[in-house]
């Protein structure tokens, strides 16, 4: 399975789920640091200011990453009900918020 991650080192849930994503021999991540570059942070929002799942995100003033698009177009927050995590690793999913809280 490929897949495209978008987010950030500074990013808690992003550390996590880029680290679990690694760990798995039939996954190909594509990982994307929002902060890395302005023509990422830009790609980025694109999804953010135009996809319809984003608006709960923004209304909470949060980010919107971890934020992963699988190969067949599916576009989700919560890639475990993609691909099954190490329990021991995983936890709360928390996407950061501009505030600082919840990072």
């Amino acid at each position: 399975m490929k897949i495209t991650m978008y987010g950030a080192a500074i990013c808690p849930d992003c550390v996590v789920a880029k680290q679990q994503l690694s760990l798995k021999n039939d996954v190909e991540v594509e990982y994307k640091d929002i902060t890395s570059a302005t023509a990422i942070l830009k790609e980025f929002l694109k999804f953010r200011d135009s996809e319809p799942m984003f608006e709960p995100i923004k209304a909470d003033g949060k980010i919107g990453i971890p934020f992963f698009i699988l190969e067949d177009g599916t576009k989700t927050f919560d890639i475990e009900n993609y691909v099954a995590f190490d329990p021991n690793l995983v936890r709360e999913v928390n996407a950061c918020s501009i505030d600082g809280k919840n990072c």
